[in-house]
């Protein structure tokens, strides 16, 4: 058992001191004067006063449960190690505009290539339970969404966050290999990779992606690729002049060369998704391609044990009222 508020422990010395101060009290104001009690030495001693004179305890004890619970008792639900097969993964997705493009799909409905890619990211995200997940995303430049953490639930919801259009438009490939590669650099784990997506070619940052992709390999880092998007055009929501949606064809440009050099310089592979079926298989597949032991803390769960000290305070409480109060009354 830990306590969440341990400095409430120091008031626990107060208790006996309360003791002794009513003990003291007692001796010296007697209820009634009597000349002497040597006549009644012999006097049998009923349990209700050996219980009288033990009834202040219930109001002691309380007094102690109640410090107690302001200090809040806690107890870990499970705190374990747990060995599984596990990696560090850090998911670099592209949010420049042209991944409002609608030529990938949810089921039968049109959606844009970013929209699909958050569903199968997701899907993914929760079949890997044993490893330590990050999200990057990048346009003109990176931003970390997410460090590396085994709180999956978290990755996701800042997942949900991620808009296109959230960063200033372009391309930086190689600016978000490095911002991946910063976040796995100190990693421990034996198995370090980056899986990064894009629909485009690099046409932003500082730093070139086969020197950004060198970098990685050289901290022991792989890169799987993946270009999303169709052959030749896919339609693109644009305004027209009235201010309404509409759908015009506009070349697909993804710079598949590039993509598999990067994967090349970091031991890694490249995959073209041309649709949301074969975006979510290439994922399973990269599931099945890395896998590596490891041992990690379990989350560790506590439960609050403040209700239960309060909850026994107040019945001792109410247990001294009541005794006090009828079988056991004093009078006068």
């Amino acid at each position: 058992m830990t306590f969440g508020n341990i400095y409430a422990l120091v008031a626990l010395p107060i208790v006996p001191l309360l003791i002794i101060l009513s003990r003291r009290a007692r001796r010296s104001d007697a209820s009634v004067p009597f000349a002497s009690l040597r006549h009644l030495s012999n006097a049998p001693v009923t349990w209700k006063v050996r219980a009288a004179h033990a009834l202040p305890a219930l109001r002691y004890a309380a007094l102690v449960l109640l410090i107690i619970a302001l200090a809040r008792p806690v107890i870990p639900v499970f705190d374990s190690r747990v060995k599984g097969e596990g990696i560090d993964i850090v998911l670099a997705l592209d949010v420049s505009t042209s991944m409002l493009a609608t030529d990938l799909s949810l089921g039968e409905q049109p959606a844009s290539r970013f929209e699909v890619v958050k569903s199968v990211v997701e899907e993914f995200i929760s079949s890997r339970r044993s490893d330590r997940i990050g999200i990057v995303v990048f346009a003109g430049r990176p931003y970390t969404l997410a460090p590396i953490t085994w709180d999956h639930e978290w990755v996701k919801l800042r997942l949900e966050d991620a808009e296109v259009g959230m960063i200033e438009d372009g391309t930086a490939i190689g600016s978000a290999i490095v911002a991946a590669a910063n976040r796995l650099k100190n990693s421990e784990a034996k198995s370090k990779v980056i899986i990064l997506l894009t629909d485009g070619s690099n046409n932003a940052g500082e730093v070139q992606p086969e020197t950004a992709a060198a970098a990685a390999a050289a901290l022991g880092i792989k890169i799987y690729t993946i270009g999303a998007g169709t052959e030749g055009t896919a339609p693109y929501p644009v305004k027209d002049v009235f201010g309404r949606t509409v759908y015009t064809q506009v070349p697909v440009e993804i710079d598949e060369e590039l993509l598999q050099r990067i994967a090349e310089q970091a031991d890694g592979m490249y995959f073209r998704a041309k649709d949301a079926r074969g975006l979510k298989e290439i994922y399973n597949r990269i599931d099945k391609m890395e896998k590596t032991p490891m041992e990690f803390n379990a989350f560790r769960q506590h439960r609050e044990l403040y209700p239960v000290f309060i909850a026994a305070a107040l019945v001792l409480v109410l247990a001294e009222a009541i005794a006090s109060n009828t079988f056991l009354r004093r009078l006068p």
